[in-house]
């Protein structure tokens, strides 16, 4: 049978035309005036993304460099900062801190939650101490979004900086960074940047890039100042991925064309679309209390193996969704509607889903879930 590959994975996600064809050109030098103009072009579209006016730097990395970045450029041996822990990727802050002799006070958030903001707040109030507050806008293994906005709203009134893990988020969930106050924001190319993995990025308000004057903590490629201070005149510190930067401005001008608060919309309508047809399938959401409109997280009954069904989507139907990880392996599935994806994808993935079910012999009336992807998709 004929295979054409639907990549429904909340990263790396698919490619735009565009996107793949200017990658595809002639590689360029990069200290030139040529390369000078297509970076201010990826930085400006960037901050247009972030909704900031602050610059936004580029580091060749994935998503974890700008993650790693952030604590070593802001913080100090043995500074309090605190860490909130609510699924894989969460639990990334805490791991960094750890490394560079942080004193990171863990928040663990059951699996499938949020975390309350009246935590962080209760614990910003009894220690002034508290340096930086470590979160993630979107936690790519639960499918849970956090109250970024209420978040800053407390920050706001302590020493302490909020940090923002929106490498799965950017440009697919509502984030103000300016407007709101969040302090630092990082992101990674394969997710609703829509070009592959292996660009970093980071952003900093004044309150956190004075941070980095006392942070004496080790750093040499990751340093911010550098990268600040390159930005400025227009370069980068060291050799940047050419081609990536190349392929990035032409997904900003797809962004900047949509207009970002119509591909926020877009990502709602998917997820929205998602989580109902699931739910019409007699199938559970793992996080219906603060779902995320980057990816769906699919409780499945006991008596599907999660793990083969993963394996039934990719080689049968070659839908290329996404299982769960640490102790939800085998017991979720996880269904992205996450940067060059449209109201297709998302019927392709429920069709997808609902063939596999049937054959692994759950009992449901074939085409329901179908059926009401395509009532909300179509109103």
């Amino acid at each position: 049978m004929l295979k054409k590959r639907y990549l429904l994975t909340p990263g790396p996600t698919p490619v735009p035309p565009e996107s793949l064809l200017a990658m595809a050109k002639p590689i360029i030098h990069h200290r030139t005036k040529e390369f000078r103009a297509i970076l201010a072009e990826a930085t400006e579209g960037l901050k247009y993304v972030y909704q900031t006016k602050s610059d936004v730097l580029i580091f060749a990395s994935s998503g974890t460099g700008a993650m790693e970045s952030a604590v070593c450029n802001l913080l100090s041996k043995g500074d309090k900062v605190i860490a909130v822990s609510g699924g894989k990727f969460g639990e990334r802050w805490g791991e960094i801190c750890e490394v560079y002799g942080v004193n990171a006070r863990i928040i663990d958030v059951e699996w499938g939650k949020a975390v309350d903001p009246a935590v962080i707040e209760n614990e910003l109030e009894k220690d002034s101490e508290i340096k930086a507050v470590f979160t993630t806008l979107c936690e790519t293994s639960t499918g849970v979004r956090t109250d970024i906005k209420a978040l800053a709203e407390i920050t706001k009134g302590h020493q302490a900086v909020l940090v923002v893990d929106a490498i799965s988020a950017v440009g697919a969930e509502g984030l103000k960074t300016d407007e709101w106050g969040v302090d630092v924001v990082v992101a990674g190319s394969q997710k609703g940047l829509m070009i592959p993995p292996g660009l970093a990025f980071v952003s900093l308000s004044e309150k956190a890039y004075k941070l980095t004057g006392a942070s004496d903590l080790p750093k040499y490629y990751f340093d911010i100042k550098k990268a600040k201070k390159s930005i400025e005149k227009g370069d980068t510190p060291y050799t940047p991925a050419v081609n990536l930067v190349v392929g990035l401005v032409e997904a900003l001008r797809l962004i900047k064309d949509e207009g970002i608060e119509n591909v926020i919309s877009r990502h709602r309508l998917l997820a929205e679309a998602t989580r109902e047809a699931v739910k019409a399938l007699g199938l559970e959401l793992l996080a219906p209390e603060s779902p995320s409109c980057v990816v769906t997280a699919v409780k499945l009954p006991e008596a599907i193996d999660g793990v083969e069904l993963v394996k039934k989507l990719r080689s049968k139907y070659d839908v290329w969704a996404a299982g769960g990880q640490a102790d939800l392996k085998g017991k979720i599935i996880r269904i992205a509607h996450l940067g060059y994806m449209n109201c297709f994808d998302t019927i392709v993935g429920i069709s997808a889903l609902e063939m596999t079910l049937r054959e692994m012999g759950y009992k449901f009336e074939l085409g329901a879930g179908v059926k009401k992807a395509e009532e909300i998709l179509a109103g």
